[in-house]
């Protein structure tokens, strides 16, 4: 899921030439690096055409156009990667999050490299971490119903508190974007780092809840 929305998320910023090459490269080294590990770890055949994606778009780099697509091919193959006893619901919301907030965070150090670059499309990344929150706290709450008493009551407790503390970041992200010195990209950037944190959290805690408390998703 991380690994998808990861790719997804450079298929989107490669394709509208946001900034060169060198996002391009950082981004196809972790959907490769990852992907791979996942194949190693017996991901199946969708695990292998992740890696190729990965490798595609650090081949072409510098035609946007075709590293969009091998990232394209690389984020749905890892959707497909994702264990078969797992809702797509599930899967989509925890890409959503984590390859959100995770992409914010690697986009920003560009911005502060070159702080004139625009920054909407941080705006529009952190966007897509707060959409993924809410669908993936929905998922979680509706099919556990949030009930303390399904099992041990601090997985859901810390899930709370995790779930309250990355709206919070992403809110602290948002905001800080309207700074319009240099200051407010790098506030953003290091909110992020904690956001990825603690949005980790979140997908991984919730699964042990849904798992523990429905028993209809594997945690594995």
């Amino acid at each position: 899921m991380w690994v998808a929305g990861i790719a997804a998320a450079g298929a989107v910023v490669t394709y509208l030439e946001i900034v060169g090459a060198g996002y391009t490269w950082v981004v196809a080294g972790v959907v490769a690096l990852f992907a791979g590990l996942t194949a190693l770890l017996d991901g199946g055949v969708a695990a292998w055409i992740a890696l190729a994606g990965g490798v595609l778009a650090a081949v072409t780099a510098r035609s946007p156009k075709l590293s969009s697509a091998a990232f394209s091919l690389g984020a749905i193959a890892m959707l497909v990667a994702a264990p078969s006893g797992w809702s797509m619901l599930s899967i989509l919301s925890g890409a959503l999050l984590l390859g959100g907030v995770t992409s914010e965070m690697l986009l920003g150090h560009w911005f502060l490299v070159d702080p004139t670059l625009p920054r909407s499309s941080l705006r529009a990344l952190a966007g897509v971490g707060a959409l993924g929150i809410l669908v993936d706290v929905a998922y979680v709450g509706i099919v556990t119903g949030l009930d303390f008493s399904a099992l041990d009551g601090i997985f859901l407790l810390g899930y709370l508190l995790l779930v309250v503390m990355t709206i919070l970041l992403i809110v602290g992200v948002w905001y800080s974007l309207k700074e319009p010195r240099y200051s407010g990209v790098m506030a953003a950037t290091g909110l992020s780092y904690l956001a990825v944190l603690t949005a980790f959290g979140v997908v991984v805690i919730g699964r042990m809840v849904v798992a523990g408390g429905a028993g209809s998703v594997p945690i594995s």
